[in-house]
């Protein structure tokens, strides 16, 4: 006669003890004798055992809300950190290897705040090339221009470098920024230093293809390129000290068209109200700027004025505009200017800036990032071709009246 299959469960539970109804052995056997049994060895398996809280893993997440709340909640999370990789299109891909952390460091592939140093020296070349004398002609204009972009190029890869070397051990906890290459390490500061040295010495070429006295001018900007990265750990207001950097060539178009500020005081007064104009500017697009980092920068303890007036930045950002339009109006009256400056330049800067700060989130990085990448062209677009035209016909005047007088 074959034997009926006992199921195993059947059988343990048949071959169970009887358990005691006294509540604390119940108890103790239910939950386990902490004394009696290790954590590394769980009691024997009965009928009315349960499984240990310790025993259940839970399932988790997501990978992308996992990834989300690493990159915008927990930046300095281990987690966080996507691998660095080599770039594949672009101007930096196109670099040998060993090139391209020299390449990144100064920002070659993001030409924007290159762009945010050159207007302001165009800005001053055109409002100076009518009060030169006589007025500077147009292909004088043309390479002064160019000279200034140079050297706007050169230094802004030289601001960028101290920067990093400043900020080498703060990069690494901000998301933007962790994969500079002194901050993954891919070059020594010694190494970012020297480079460093080399560019200052290419800027110095440049400014010595100025007028002599442009190198007395020039050269004290330089305390402002070193001091802005310490700015960011003293104050809420390092854009302010950008600003003061960035805007420096406003002044340098005057002495490099041959105009002496100390002897012309329209020319000295025009030049210190552009200044004060392009000032205000840099500090309402760089409060835009950093609005991208305003998370990783409370973490960070990087101080910035996005930071310390987040509820209030639109306003803000109004009022810098109603300043920076009305600076560069009074900069026109004081060098002469003519009704193609005042309504190209300061109307089409009310327009833009108004236009931008009514339309930018500041809530989205992506949406901060477009704003400050088109809206260097849009408003530096718009000052510079009433500043040109205003620059073209008065040039035209001068030259009929000359004419005349033959």
């Amino acid at each position: 006669m074959h034997r009926l299959a006992m199921p195993n469960g059947t059988r343990r539970l048949l071959s169970c003890r009887p358990i005691s109804l006294k509540p604390w052995p119940l108890l103790r056997h239910l939950h386990g004798d902490v004394s009696r049994h290790p954590r590394s060895a769980a009691p024997a398996p009965t009928a009315l055992s349960f499984p240990k809280p310790r025993h259940i893993i839970p399932a988790p997440p997501p990978s992308s809300s996992r990834r989300e709340a690493h990159t915008i909640d927990s930046p300095s999370s281990a987690a966080a950190i996507e691998p660095y990789s080599p770039p594949t299109s672009g101007i930096l891909s196109r670099l040998p290897k060993s090139w391209v952390p020299y390449g990144e460091l100064i920002r070659i592939d993001k030409p924007t705040g290159t762009y945010y140093l050159f207007f302001p020296c165009l800005f001053s070349t055109l409002m100076a090339a009518p009060l030169a004398t006589p007025a500077a002609a147009p292909l004088s204009v043309i390479g002064t221009t160019a000279l200034f972009f140079a050297g706007a190029l050169i230094m802004r890869g030289a601001g960028c470098s101290i920067n990093d070397l400043w900020d080498r051990n703060l990069d690494p906890h901000v998301t933007r920024t962790r994969h500079r290459p002194l901050a993954r390490g891919a070059i020594t500061p010694f190494k970012a230093l020297t480079y460093t040295g080399v560019q200052l010495l290419a800027g110095l070429g440049i400014l010595l293809q100025f007028p002599t006295s442009c190198l007395y001018y020039g050269i004290p900007s330089l305390l402002f390129v070193a001091s802005y990265p310490l700015a960011k750990r003293v104050t809420y207001y390092p854009q302010f000290v950008l600003g003061l950097t960035f805007s420096w060539g406003a002044i340098m178009g005057f002495p490099a068209l041959g105009v002496d500020l100390l002897s012309n005081s329209s020319a000295l007064n025009a030049a210190a109200l552009l200044y004060a104009s392009n000032v205000s500017w840099t500090v309402l697009y760089d409060m835009i700027y950093a609005h991208m980092d305003i998370k990783d920068d409370a973490k960070a303890g990087i101080k910035s004025i996005a930071l310390k007036h987040d509820a209030d930045t639109k306003k803000i950002l109004t009022a810098l505009a109603a300043v920076q339009i009305g600076l560069l109006g009074a900069a026109g009256v004081a060098a002469g200017a003519g009704p193609a400056f005042f309504v190209g330049s300061c109307g089409g800067a009310a327009l833009t800036l108004g236009w931008m700060i009514k339309r930018v989130n500041l809530k989205s990085v992506k949406d901060c990032w477009w704003w400050f990448v088109n809206g260097c062209w849009i408003t530096g677009g718009v000052i510079s071709l009433g500043l040109g035209v205003d620059y073209l016909i008065r040039y035209v005047q001068d030259e009929e009246t000359e004419a005349k007088e033959d």
